[in-house]
């Protein structure tokens, strides 16, 4: 079926309830991964459902202006469904979008993020590219966190991820986003499996190349790294900076790689063993334009940046999912260097801390570059471009 036309959903002559069955035509996917309907002048939350596609749900939660809902059938199947690899998709909670064919995903990401820049970031316009495809959308992860614990009705330890529906853990064997070494690691823990519930245990490969702590942050696709890369590559030589403070540095990827394209650099980075890493990748390299220093980035911001002409300097932020603390990103208003990179996996608080650094005109949003670094799953990188809009004073 090429186009999906359909009535509007029935109109129900009482509240809706929990466990009402209703028909729904899902016509969204909101940034999360759920589809979206309407229920009367309620909005009803579907996961596992597809655009385009007739659905008949059960809802289990019902809030004053929206629900939430399990699918109970497919009426109509929307042409852009798929068959998911995994047998565990709809029980574990790592992936959301199994079910939808790959081209597919990424145009409602991008939608997504265009989405929240406008309702979170307030930008009429964002200026949101096409998301660029991982070359390999499964077996691509390089690193999972798995967790035992113990099931009592079934009297076994369960070893594998949460559970899409609740806090527990759902046994799994294999998983279809993860790179086939780990599947061999895994496979392993379950024949040899840690004495009791409770335990957390990374798996992970070794980034060639580079020295990382077992604790510190690596990116967690090694197949589209090198696209995540060019795309701040481009907007570095697009400015014109020569000089760059790689703040939340990790390991120093982006600096040591960028190192390169400017005349100096600077990395500034919480972790201390990531510190030492970075100066031994460094080393490796044979890097001589900049260097690394240990420390708060909210407390070290204000002294790095006074260290170089801002008019010439770019500020790459790679922060936690959780975006940057509003001291830092006031820091760089104050600072105000010429270019501001924000690489961020959550467009969430991505678009919110846009928003700030944009406040009054002082940076202007000139690319949002996404890059799908987590196909299968409700994530996406996106490398975001700010520039300097008027001087100080």
């Amino acid at each position: 079926m090429s186009e999906f036309s359909a009535p509007n959903p029935p109109v129900l002559t009482a509240p809706p309830a929990v466990g009402d069955r209703v028909t729904l035509d899902i016509h969204d996917l909101a940034f999360g991964g759920e589809g979206v309907g309407r229920c009367g002048e309620f909005v009803v939350f579907v996961p596992y459902v597809c655009p385009g596609e007739r659905v008949e749900v059960k809802l289990t939660e019902v809030k004053k202006s929206f629900a939430r809902a399990t699918l109970v059938r497919l009426i109509t199947r929307a042409p852009e469904r798929v068959e998911p690899r995994c047998e565990y998709f709809g029980e574990c909670g790592g992936c959301q979008y199994q079910h939808l064919d790959y081209d597919a995903q990424r145009r409602w990401k991008r939608k997504q993020i265009t989405d929240l820049f406008q309702r979170v970031g307030g930008f009429s316009q964002p200026p949101v590219r096409e998301v660029i495809p991982c070359p390999q959308p499964y077996g691509y992860r390089n690193r999972i966190l798995v967790r035992s614990q113990w099931n009592g009705p079934a009297r076994k330890l369960n070893l594998g991820f949460i559970r899409a529906d609740c806090n527990l853990v759902c046994d799994v064997h294999s998983c279809a986003i993860a790179e086939p070494a780990l599947n061999v690691a895994l496979q392993d823990w379950h024949r040899n499996p840690p004495p009791k519930g409770g335990i957390k245990t990374v798996l992970r490969l070794p980034a060639e190349g580079w020295t990382v702590p077992e604790h510190s942050f690596f990116q967690n696709n090694f197949f589209v790294l090198p696209a995540l890369l060019e795309a701040v590559r481009a907007r570095l030589r697009d400015a014109g900076t020569r000089h760059l403070i790689d703040a939340y540095c990790g390991v120093g990827f982006f600096s040591l790689s960028l190192a390169d394209a400017v005349e100096s650099f600077l990395g500034v980075e919480l972790d201390v063993p990531a510190i030492k890493a970075a100066r031994e990748n460094q080393a490796r390299r044979g890097i001589t334009n900049g260097e690394y220093v240990a420390g708060d980035t909210d407390a070290l911001l204000p002294s790095l940046l006074r260290r170089l002409d801002p008019a010439q300097t770019a500020v790459l932020l790679d922060p936690p999912r959780v975006g940057c603390r509003p001291p830092s990103l006031h820091v760089l208003r104050e600072a105000h260097p010429a270019q501001i990179l924000y690489v961020s996996c959550h467009p969430a608080t991505l678009a919110r801390d846009l928003k700030l650094l944009c406040a009054d005109g002082a940076y202007e949003l000139v690319d949002v570059q996404p890059v799908d670094m987590f196909p299968q799953t409700q994530h996406v990188e996106c490398v975001a471009d700010l520039r300097r809009r008027n001087a100080k004073g």
